[in-house]
């Protein structure tokens, strides 16, 4: 991924230990053109499997750790962050250890539905942790427990992705598994207020969804027989951790776009973490009264997401192009950027924040599809690559919110008043070299 400032790339550096190459047939097909085209009902069960996870896993965050919290810790709003901050570092963390394992399962089930398994039991545990616990420290062990457990369901169900799916559907699966979820979260909210008062339902009626729909997945889904697979070396506690990292000049096509997808997410995080202080700023109302504008701005934004991860997904894979539309959502989320950096009324301000949102659309649904398109090791190590692919999301959810004070401190004037503006400007001009960046791809069009 590295290159040096006037341009020209570095000299190899010595390659870092790689997951050991299956030997064996039984693991997978061996190249893109060797994926038979999925069936429409592996589509529809993929669509409702993350469906599922995404009700399960995202409510908590939107509404029943927030309750949870209120009731355990009243007054300490603060430790939602380190809650969700913990939970999040822990996923940096282990992602890749359980993507390299889930490579290696050997079963008569194949490698990704066991563990899935495994971790939905993880992630229903989770649930029943944090519905019953007694002190914001359990609560907070449940969350990283349901990060553990239902992380994996979704990341497995996303390397499945690269097992079962050819190119040419690709982009259209990315799409509806994009809208649906975008959906999953509101109806995760509409099952938590119906059932605010009871700590046991706010968790498990959004997490009975999940189990329903992922075990539809399990269960009609079919995998190759693993249990023959042999590899190069044995595992062992080096070679584990040796797969958090790779040699950028073996697979420079993976590297490009994983750090495409680290500057758009970097941007993304600028644009939305501030969003109700900012729009306070912008309307002159107190940030309480923002509450309503930016719920009802949800409402839209949902139907402006879907419509640029549908329309980007689909038209991707029509046109056989991937850098064009990654690039294409890249000038579009930009461009809302900046128009909401120079808004100075509602409407500038809505129109703003639903063009970042199909710009947010299309580059989830058509950057997903083109990881598929360049994710090395298919047959032996996606799991490990889609757990590396997950740190250009984490780190920058990390890193952008203790960076972006720095910019709104600049040209602070008497007033005190934050410099939102050059933050958004900031937020499009990254979100804009990830677009750039993507078109150093080769091996997709």
């Amino acid at each position: 991924m590295a290159t040096e400032p006037d341009g020209s790339t570095p000299p190899a550096p010595q390659a870092l230990p790689l997951a050991p190459a299956a030997i064996v047939e039984a693991v997978g097909p061996a190249s893109d053109e060797a994926i038979p085209r999925a069936s429409g009902l592996y589509i529809w069960l993929q669509v409702l499997g993350q469906f599922g996870v995404f009700v399960a896993f995202i409510t908590p965050i939107a509404i029943s750790l927030a309750i949870r919290l209120a009731e355990l810790a009243p007054g300490r709003d603060e430790y939602l962050g380190f809650i969700t901050g913990s939970g999040a570092l822990v996923v940096m963390l282990t992602a890749p250890l359980f993507g390299t394992l889930s490579d290696r399962l050997r079963t008569r089930w194949g490698r990704r539905r066991p563990f899935m398994a495994v971790a939905m039991v993880v992630g229903v545990v989770s649930l029943l942790v944090m519905a019953l616990a007694p002190n914001a420290l359990i609560l907070g062990a449940g969350w990283i427990l349901a990060q553990i457990g239902w992380g994996q369901v979704l990341q497995n169900l996303q390397t499945s992705m690269a097992d079962k799916l050819p190119e040419s559907q690709r982009g259209k699966v990315a799409g509806l598994t994009g809208f649906a979820t975008q959906v999953a979260p509101v109806f995760g909210v509409v099952i938590g207020g119906t059932v605010a008062a009871d700590p046991l339902l706010l968790f498990l009626l959004p997490g009975a969804v999940g189990v329903v729909f992922v075990l539809l997945f399990i269960l009609f889904t079919k995998e190759a027989d693993t249990r023959g697979a042999v590899f190069a070396d044995a595992l062992s506690v080096r070679s584990l951790f040796a797969n958090y990292v790779y040699n950028p000049r073996m697979y420079p096509d993976f590297s490009w776009v994983w750090l495409s997808r680290f500057l758009f997410y970097f941007g993304l995080t600028l644009n939305t973490t501030f969003t109700a202080f900012f729009f306070a700023s912008r309307l002159g109302v107190g940030v309480a009264d923002v509450a309503p504008i930016v719920a009802t701005l949800g409402v839209f934004g949902i139907g402006a997401t879907t419509l640029g991860a549908i329309g980007g997904g689909f038209l991707s894979d029509k046109l056989r192009r991937r850098r064009a539309f990654v690039l294409i959502a890249a000038v579009i989320f930009a461009a809302g950027a900046v128009l909401m950096a120079m808004a100075t009324d509602l409407p500038m301000l809505y129109t703003g924040s639903l063009l970042t949102s199909v710009g947010i659309g299309a580059f989830a649904a058509v950057d997903q599809a083109l990881i598929l398109d360049v994710l090395p090791e298919k047959e032996t190590g996606a799991g490990r690559f889609m757990g590396i692919i997950g740190f250009a999301v984490s780190i920058p959810q990390a890193v952008a919110p203790f960076i972006a004070p720095v910019f709104l401190g600049i040209g602070v004037g008497a007033a005190g008043e934050k410099n939102y503006g050059l933050l958004y400007f900031v937020a499009a001009a990254i979100t804009l070299l990830a677009g750039l960046a993507v078109l150093r791809v080769r091996s997709v069009r």
